[in-house]
């Protein structure tokens, strides 16, 4: 009884995980028990598919910086540079492309945190569920 209920716990852990986070355990596990998990995964897509795809859809979202006013352009460099870790120059040249993407992908909670840090710096961001 007590193997059910810790396996359901497990369960529980691993789908609140992001897909870098499950992207990350993969990884680590194949690491650990010196196996590669590319057949189970294919074994297992179709049922697991179109779960996956649903939940990707209602919690991962594309960050794209689609304005940058001339006059809040160090601000938004600044937000843009502790986003992306990216250099000054790199920074400066993806804030004067905007529209440019800033995060490919990211949870909910993180997407909307993104956004609330650049309109504060005076730039416009739009989300995109993935």
């Amino acid at each position: 009884m007590s193997n059910k209920k810790s396996t359901e716990d497990l369960v529980n852990a691993l789908s609140e995980l992001t897909v870098l986070e499950m992207s990350e355990l993969k990884t680590k596990l194949e690491e650990k028990w010196g196996v590669k998990a590319a057949a189970a995964a294919v074994m297992a897509a179709p049922s697991a598919a179109p779960a996956a795809a649903a939940a990707a859809e209602a919690t991962d979202y594309s960050v794209t910086l689609t304005e940058a006013p001339a006059d809040k352009k160090i601000g938004i460099i600044k937000v843009v540079r502790e986003i992306t870790g990216l250099g000054l120059k790199e920074a400066k040249d993806l804030v004067e492309a905007a529209p440019k993407e800033l995060k490919p992908t990211a949870p909910k909670a993180e997407a909307d945190a993104i956004k609330k840090k650049v309109e504060e710096a005076g730039g416009k961001v739009a989300l995109k569920g993935l």
